[in-house]
């Protein structure tokens, strides 16, 4: 009998989810959901379990403001000296957008869960989502963010100003992962097609004990914003988030035969003979094998800076494969799909790319992957993408706005495409808004001409092609000034066609782009729709008129109040306000009319916000006036 009952209360204890012994279940898509708590679920955080304490790690990827040691150790209430050598950096240091961060942090257990609490003061346009995914880039979840500080709702507006606390997502191993030998976990910021193999190789751990350690399995999905834990039985480097490690090395394998097994000895003979006939073949691959290696190596060091290197006339232009007989098959089709538009297009040798470019040099590179190029005297810009190119042919083929960047030339080679546009001279918008302290500075009545540029490339977009387009990556960085600073919208990579209403889509395949651009519908449910543009465009407007950083523009406070500043009297209407950043002055009343037309551009509601058609006709007076107003 009390054998029996052992066993019952092991059965019962074992059905339980133990707090000892248990991982953590992956949030997954539900973040999204932010008015259900879901308790079974980490999305109020990792369930705490022996441990009460530990050191662990988060990801983060630099984003200004948030771009230096100390500004993102005091946002992620990180060591900033631990941080900087963790990071192979000096504590003064700044990182490129975008660059990936390693932080160390010390989680604690509070209540049931685990958590970092940072401090962060609410500004006019937050929400909860907003919040954690834009702000902390999915390292807590509004359902967190609701229960730690706004008593379960949604209802920033009336902390406007004002601190709350924000739980970051960490965790400390279980005693089950201990005694495999886990002493760290990383709450890892899942990116836009990563899957468990590719993480697990990445970092070097073994797949099934990541697997384990989110309660997942090798099929289930893995959604951006949300967190992923990763056991180290070592401290994590910043090596393993620049490059990811290779695979272990296979066992070695007895060369395939016809019969199907090692072990029959009716195949040893002939075992032997392919094994003759292989040798020759391998000698002849090791030689190509090499030679590959040496130019990959060449190539890498200048893919390991973010930009590529071009190609002798024998060598593969890009990542080093060469073009299979379905890509060649493709790239006929598109080839064909351009000779159909006769002159409207054309189609470049790579050689005469080559030649453009002085055989792809250093000095020739723009950004990323674009190069100058001279044709016949005329300067040009070169994309080289490594991607489907069909969709943005077929948008840039249709549409012809003097603010709408213009395609005039393709090429392809070895699996690579080259997109030849107009060539802007004076770069992207971006490059003038954060350049501080230097010699890019905007007046007033340039900004207000760029907005007015923007504004009828999309109100165009929108409402005088067939059929419509919505651009959906709207960002500073996308939009280029030409000699005469006049503003072109570039990269139609993303964008779609129009349909007239909101529509829904699967949110792995379709949000993408810039969070801090990306509208509250779109983010939050995957709605299409112009105002996605009109959102967007707002943020630029916000960037520009400030001279500063959405995030951090928004963070002063009211927009107004950032325009017009504490000493000036908002109501009068007349006046300038000099903006310290960029000793730049603004016409006050023509200040203020640019804030409201920002704050209706940036409405929550979709359908509250105006067409770009209104905002662009509101922005031709606003124009017109400040031109007035900058005569003597």
């Amino acid at each position: 009998m009390a054998s029996q009952s052992l066993t019952l209360v092991f059965l019962l204890l074992s059905s339980l989810p133990s707090l000892l012994l248990s991982q953590q279940p992956y949030e997954g898509i539900l973040t999204t959901d932010c008015y259900k708590t879901h308790n079974s679920s980490s999305l109020l955080g990792y369930f705490c379990n022996a441990q009460p304490s530990c050191q662990s790690y988060l990801t983060f990827h630099s984003q200004p403001p948030f771009d230096s040691v100390t500004k993102i150790s005091s946002l992620l209430v990180s060591d900033p000296s631990l941080l900087s050598q963790a990071n192979s950096v000096a504590p003064s240091s700044t990182f490129p957008t975008n660059t990936k961060i390693l932080i160390p942090v010390n989680c604690s257990c509070s209540g049931i869960h685990y958590q970092l609490n940072s401090s962060y003061r609410v500004i006019n346009t937050d929400t909860a989502l907003v919040v954690a995914n834009n702000t902390f880039q999915g390292l807590s979840t509004c359902q967190a963010i609701m229960n730690q500080s706004l008593n379960g709702t949604d209802k920033m507006s009336a902390l406007v100003g004002h601190e709350i606390t924000i739980p970051l997502r960490c965790a400390c191993p279980t005693e089950n992962q201990t005694s495999y030998g886990v002493r760290y976990l990383l709450s890892y910021l899942v990116e836009w097609g990563d899957t468990i193999s590719q993480i697990s190789s990445r970092f070097g751990v073994d797949a099934q004990s990541m697997m384990d350690a989110n309660q997942l399995t090798d099929t289930d999905i893995l959604y951006p914003f949300t967190t992923l834990l990763i056991p180290f039985h070592r401290q994590p480097n910043i090596t393993q988030l620049e490059t990811p490690s290779p695979p272990p090395q296979p066992p070695p394998t007895a060369p395939p035969t016809n019969t199907g097994s090692s072990s029959n000895h009716a195949g040893l003979y002939a075992g032997i003979a392919v094994a003759a006939a292989a040798a020759l073949l391998i000698a002849v691959l090791s030689v190509i094998y090499f030679i590959f290696k040496a130019k990959k190596k060449k190539k890498n060091n200048i893919i390991g800076s973010g930009k590529i290197i071009a190609p002798s006339d024998s060598d593969t232009f890009g990542f080093g494969t060469a073009s299979s007989s379905t890509d060649k098959i493709q790239s006929e089709d598109m080839l064909s799909k351009i000779s159909e538009l006769g002159h409207a297009l054309r189609v470049y040798k790579f050689e005469e790319l080559q030649l453009a470019t002085e055989n792809f040099s250093y000095e020739c590179l723009i950004e990323g992957s674009v190069y100058r190029g001279v044709f016949n005297g005329d300067a040009a810009a070169i994309k080289v993408v490594n991607r489907d190119v069909s969709r943005e042919i077929e948008i840039l083929k249709k549409i012809n706005h003097f603010n709408l960047i213009k395609l005039s030339g393709i090429g392809y080679y070895q699996g690579q495409w080259f997109l030849v546009y107009e060539y802007a001279e004076n770069g992207s918008l971006s490059n003038w808004i954060l350049d501080r302290g230097g010699s890019k500075v905007l007046s007033w009545t340039q900004r207000t001409q760029i907005a007015v540029d923007v504004a009828n490339g999309l109100s165009y977009l929108h409402g005088y092609t067939k059929p419509a387009y919505v651009h959906k990556d709207i960002k500073s960085s996308n939009i280029l000034l030409d000699q005469t600073m006049r503003a072109k919208i570039a990269n139609f990579g993303v964008a779609r066609e129009s349909e007239g209403s909101e529509g829904e889509f699967v949110l792995t395949k379709h949000i993408v782009g810039t969070k801090r651009y990306l509208a509250p519908e779109y983010l939050e449910h995957g709605l299409v729709s112009p105002k996605l543009d009109v959102y967007a465009f707002g943020v630029v407007m916000m960037e520009m008129i400030t001279g500063k950083d959405a995030l951090e523009a928004q963070r002063e406070g009211s927009l107004v109040d950032v325009l017009t500043g504490e000493d000036q009297d908002a109501t009068e209407g007349i006046g300038r306000f000099v903006d310290p950043l960029l000793g730049e002055s603004y016409p006050v009343h023509l200040a203020l009319e640019m804030a409201r037309l920002i704050e209706r551009c940036l409405r929550r509601e979709a359908g509250s916000r105006p067409e770009m058609e209104e905002v662009a006709q509101d922005l031709v007076r606003i124009h017109a006036m400040s031109l007035i107003w900058q005569q003597p």
